[in-house]
Formats: structure tokens, sequence, C-alpha cells
């Protein structure tokens, strides 16, 4: 290796903020990394771990060496990875974080598009909840984030950027269906199905809810959005999300999808970003082209639907 495993140690650490956990996930003896820290400590002349009853913290030059190692740690994966392409002529890689979503809605379509059109491009895509969806670009583990009502954070850029409403999404065949956007005072009526407090989106339906002088009580909660749109296939309840997380369904017909009326309705911002100071490769940037292109359709789609407003802008 070109650099030492101190560095895939240190770094591991910090993950998981324990010896033992590093030592499980890298399948090497606890003993061993404690002395490469100690010898890292050593080396640099301060400690970088603040010993804890119950795990290990970083110090503030634990902190200035983690940002190094990891920037260390990604340089040597663009190294592999272009040594790799030499091998089997891959064209680069693009690492990918995303809501679940999206991920188990658009997004899978338009990556098999994508890849069909650069098959040598090799693709990682994972998923987190909210505000999660941040750190992995943050920390450099991942390119670029697709995500709702991402804050401004120090450190992200912005690439593209759309307004996308919630709504009410209902089974097929619903009293309520009708052509245009659902009164909140209807569904509150109805069993409902909601985003679990404290998730970016209950926040939002929260917002959206204030407004009414009853007080909602849904017969569940979950952070699974796969999971909301599968109870409302199953006539559990009825549920708020936005129109992207169910297009899929609505095109095939298993779900009908119907924007809030005013004044409830409320938006939440779809944001894609990468790091501020970190340029993207050439693979990434084909595929943020490519990726804000097709977001753009589906915008322009749902517009034609009536789902979304006509002057919803990208940025």
């Amino acid at each position: 290796m070109l650099h030492s495993r101190k560095l895939l140690y240190i770094n591991e650490i910090a993950r998981s903020g324990s010896i033992r956990k590093a030592a499980a996930r890298l399948n090497v003896a606890s003993s061993a990394i404690n002395r490469q820290i100690l010898a890292l400590e050593e080396e640099m002349g301060a400690p970088l771990f603040e010993r804890l009853p119950r795990g290990l913290r970083l110090t503030a030059a634990g902190e200035l060496c983690i940002e190094h190692i990891r920037e260390v740690l990604k340089n040597y994966e663009r190294l592999e990875g272009r040594i790799r392409s030499l091998k089997m002529q891959q064209a680069g890689k693009v690492r990918l974080v995303t809501t679940v979503g999206l991920a188990a809605g658009p997004l899978p379509e338009i990556i098999a598009r994508f890849q069909s059109e650069h098959p040598r491009v090799f693709m990682q895509l994972r998923n987190d909840a909210g505000t999660m969806t941040v750190n992995p670009v943050l920390s450099g583990e991942v390119d670029i984030g697709l995500g709702f009502n991402i804050p401004a954070t120090p450190g992200i850029r912005t690439l593209g950027n759309f307004d996308i409403p919630i709504g009410v999404v209902l089974p097929p065949g619903h009293h309520l269906i009708g052509s245009g956007p659902i009164n909140l005072a209807d569904i509150v009526q109805e069993r409902l199905v909601l985003a679990q407090q404290g998730t970016s989106l209950r926040d939002v339906i929260n917002l959206a809810l204030a407004r009414l002088d009853v007080h909602v009580e849904p017969v569940l909660e979950t952070n699974a959005s796969e999971m909301l749109k599968k109870l409302v296939k199953s006539g559990a309840g009825l549920t708020i999300l936005n129109p992207l997380d169910v297009i899929t369904e609505c095109r095939q017909g298993e779900l009908v999808f119907r924007p809030i009326a005013e004044p409830h309705a409320r938006h939440q911002p779809m944001k894609l970003f990468a790091r501020a100071r970190a340029p993207l490769d050439s693979a990434t940037s084909l595929f943020v082209e490519y990726l804000l292109a097709e977001l753009a359709g589906l915008v322009q789609e749902l517009q034609a639907k009536g789902h979304i407003a006509a002057d919803t802008s990208a940025i």
C-alpha cells in the first residue's frame, strides 16, 4: 500500500467511536489498532483521541488529523480507480447519497438509463434519512447528495434546486379523489399513516396541519417511505408525501397523488449538492448534468398533471 494502515485504523475509530467496533469492522485485533494509535500519537506529539468510559472521541488535534486522513484516503481511492480503469476500461466512479424515498422512487430508472449510455461508469448509491444526507458529502465518503429540506451548511455548494410540494397519496378509487387539490380538513377525518416525528418530511407535514383547528392523530408512524406507500396500497390509510416519491406507482396506477389546497400547501426544497472545495471528476460531472436534466423532466411531467405549480424553478 502507498500509505500506512494507521490511516485506515484512525478513520474507522473516528467513525465508530470505539476501538472494539473498529477492530470488528476491519477484522483485526483491538491490541493491534491500539498500538498503531499510540505510535501515531507519539509521532504527532499530541493525543488524537480523548479516552472516555464508553469509547473514544477526537481531540482538536484529532479533528485536524482526520480531515487530512480522509483526504489522503479519498485521493488513494481515486488512484486505485484510475489504475483499475486501465485494466477494466472503467471510465470513472460516481458516489451518491440520497433519501430513502428517492432511492426507492425515480432514481433507479434514471441511473439505469445513465448506465445504459455510459456502461463504463461505476455507480455507488447509498441512502440516509433527513439531515444525515449532508454528512457523507461533508466527510468525503460520497461525491454528491440529493435530498429534501437540506439546510444551508458551511462546506456545501448547491448544484441544483427544485421546489417540490407535498400532497396526499390515496389508493385508486378512494372517495376523496377528484381532479384538483384536496383540502386538509377532509383528510384529517380519514385514517392517516404518516412520516415519523422528527423527520424533515414530518416537520413539513406538521406545519401544514398546524393551520387546522383539530388535533391530528395518525394510526401509524414510520420513517420508511416505502412502508407508507405499501400501507396506502393495502387500504390501511392515507399518507402525505411528495410526488417524486410516488411517481412510479402513480404511473402504474397503483397510487394516486393529489396536491394540498391552499392555504395549507407546503413545499419541500429538493437540493443536489456537493462539497464546496472538492472539484467533481469527469464522471461525476457527467452524471450531475444528466441527473439535473432528468429531474427537470420529472418536474415538467408533474407540472403537466397539476401536481406542481408551473413556476417551479431549478437553479
